[in-house]
């Protein structure tokens, strides 16, 4: 199993770029940072089957939208392939500076030209994936050759691409000579897995043999079979998943636990104790920065400075909205597992706040303040209106949500 934040950081140009950090529900062995294609984003179902299926054997993986993309600040049509290579070095950077420096890098099609090229600026990568990637980097302008006289001419164009408007500037065309790829591959020391499929038709098979035949031992090959270019068949994403999963393995020193003081506490093991054993401990010294544990997790919890805080950790509603949500989302996963709905993934946002009453359509308050939850609940996968009514419906029935619109009761005891 595993776990999802969202998370940003700043790039080189101090723009904010949008993230999700897919984490071992353990260990982590290693971290990893995943490019996703052309005008893609990180939310492309394959890339999440991929960051979900690394986390499983215990690699964090960083995935992120480029700038001018998806849920990133810029604006596209000043970024080139360089500011994409400058990207994923920010991202490495955040990686190293919030958990641990990534020693893999996985890329998409154009994704994975610029991983190859960020590998050769960053230390401690030991082993670069790719999935379909281009072998010269200018073979991304053969999706929008039409185009690439009048963005010579006016400095910058609007082309179609996947149905969609993007605008290209002729700094981006002009940026792609300046990048020598297979060069660039025959210089990495970092083992390198090349796979693609034969009948792909954006980006043809024959750039994996020129990527191979490039590139230093150790090196690898895996046909992706009848795959299309974007993987959009689950079958397929789920068989690239594994089969990165299960490559870097081979290549990944594993770094070690970071040890701890003699006489620091020590906490039981994570998870210890049964699912019945609900009680939650937690203890306040000075300042407001509180230590909680249950069942063997240690936690912690403060309030904002504007309080008197020290902003160290949630603050006890954050757990209040957190478990709301957590729960909403595996009621729904379970559901979905047992009725085999095709449901991909499903993301629950819970906010908090006091309204009045009668602002509250639907409560039988009638004066005064009520709380609030107000949840928000996405649906990924290929289902009908029917099937989403549904799972709303049984959201409701989330044990937490059952729990708070029942009658509590808290009795208080000392204790010594």
């Amino acid at each position: 199993m595993s776990r999802s934040t969202t998370c940003v950081f700043t790039n080189a140009r101090d723009e904010q770029l949008s993230a999700r950090l897919e984490h071992p529900d353990g260990p982590v062995r290693a971290t990893a940072v995943f490019a996703h294609c052309f005008t893609c984003s990180k939310d492309l179902r394959a890339a999440r089957r991929l960051a979900r299926a690394l986390a499983e054997r215990g690699i964090a993986v960083l995935s992120f939208d480029f700038a001018g993309l998806g849920s990133s600040e810029g604006d596209f049509v000043a970024t080139t392939f360089s500011s994409d290579v400058d990207d994923l070095v920010a991202a490495a950077g955040y990686l190293a500076d919030t958990l641990q420096a990534p020693s893999l890098l996985i890329g998409h099609s154009l994704g994975g030209a610029a991983v190859l090229t960020a590998a050769a600026r960053l230390k401690n990568i030991q082993a670069v994936a790719t999935i379909g990637a281009p072998a010269d980097v200018s073979h991304v302008t053969n999706v929008f050759a039409d185009d690439l006289a009048i963005i010579r001419e006016r400095g910058e164009a609007v082309v179609s691409l996947a149905g969609r408007p993007f605008t290209i500037g002729a700094s981006f065309v002009e940026d792609l000579n300046d990048h020598h790829l297979t060069a660039t591959v025959s210089r990495l020391d970092a083992a390198l897995l090349f796979l693609h499929a034969p009948s792909d038709d954006t980006v043809s098979v024959e750039n994996a043999r020129l990527l191979f035949e490039a590139a230093r031992h150790p090196k690898s090959f895996v046909s992706l079979a009848d795959a299309d270019h974007l993987l959009t068949h689950e079958a397929d994403a789920r068989y690239a998943a594994e089969v990165v999963a299960a490559w870097v393995g081979r290549y990944l020193r594993s770094v070690p636990d970071t040890p701890q003081a003699d006489d620091a506490p020590q906490p039981l093991p994570r998870g210890a104790g049964s699912y019945d054993d609900r009680t939650t401990v937690a203890r306040t010294g000075d300042g407001l920065t509180t230590e909680v544990s249950t069942r063997g997790f240690l936690l912690s919890a403060d309030e904002p400075r504007s309080v008197g805080g020290a902003e160290t950790g949630p603050t006890p509603y954050d757990y209040l909205a957190s478990g709301l949500a957590a729960c909403t989302s595996i009621t729904l996963r379970m559901y979905a597992d047992r009725e085999q709905i095709p449901l991909d993934d499903v993301t629950t946002s819970v906010s908090f706040d006091r309204v009045h009453a009668n602002d509250c359509s639907g409560c039988e308050h009638t004066e005064g303040r009520i709380e609030r939850f107000t949840r928000t609940v996405a649906l990924h996968g290929d289902l009908d209106r029917q099937t989403r009514d549904r799972l709303l419906r049984i959201a409701d029935r989330c044990p937490v949500h059952r729990t708070l619109e029942g009658q509590i009761e808290v009795h208080t005891i000392e204790t010594t």
